[in-house]
């Protein structure tokens, strides 16, 4: 098991592949050897994002998106035929980058959380921690945000604790157990395919 402590001090910030607005780049994974960190070489990348005035989403063909807001309410993504209901915080949407979204802000602006990956390259989940208790992680790459204050988490017998904002980046060969101890935090789980 290898940990590392994400700061938030510490990620960058990239405009929206539609230059519609700013995401916050906490973690990411490239293809290697590629000559540029970009979306074409992306393997998987775990942002927040504030949306604060409807509009379209980025064309992303080939992308797998999982969403969850966090801090607002009020959130509907429509697109042809099909609705992704996130008015309530911390509900998971999926859907691909394909689609054609357009945002509809029942309640204000909302900051909304995204684990993206290339299809076929990686299977992703994305989940709010937000009471106390066990949970088994596999083998792979997992991100314990901090999003709403300090927490407090427990891998195997070992305890950490996140700042506000900052991300736990834990890397598995083998399954573990996960405990929220306290607080609030979203995990985003990452495996690669083969």
């Amino acid at each position: 098991m290898k940990t590392t402590l994400l700061k938030s001090e510490d990620y960058t910030r990239s405009p929206w592949k539609n230059g519609g607005g700013i995401f916050t780049d906490i973690a990411d994974a490239h293809r290697a050897g590629s000559p540029a960190k970009d979306w074409d070489s992306l393997l998987w990348r775990f942002a927040s994002t504030p949306i604060v005035a409807p509009g379209p989403f980025s064309y992303m063909p080939g992308i797998d998106r999982l969403q969850m807001v966090v801090a607002g309410r009020g959130l509907v993504l429509k697109a042809p035929g099909q609705e992704f209901d996130e008015r309530e915080p911390f509900t998971t949407v999926r859907f691909t980058g394909e689609l054609e979204i357009v945002t509809e802000l029942e309640a204000g602006p909302v900051e909304v959380v995204n684990l993206m990956a290339r299809r076929g390259a990686a299977e992703i989940a994305l989940l709010a921690l937000r009471e106390p208790g066990d949970r088994p992680l596999s083998a792979g790459t997992h991100l314990v945000y901090a999003v709403s204050g300090n927490c407090s988490i427990r891998l195997n017998s070992e305890e950490f604790v996140i700042p506000d904002g900052s991300t736990l980046k834990v890397e598995l060969t083998e399954a573990s157990q996960l405990a929220l101890v306290s607080g609030l935090a979203v995990l985003g789980s990452i495996r690669l395919a083969g």
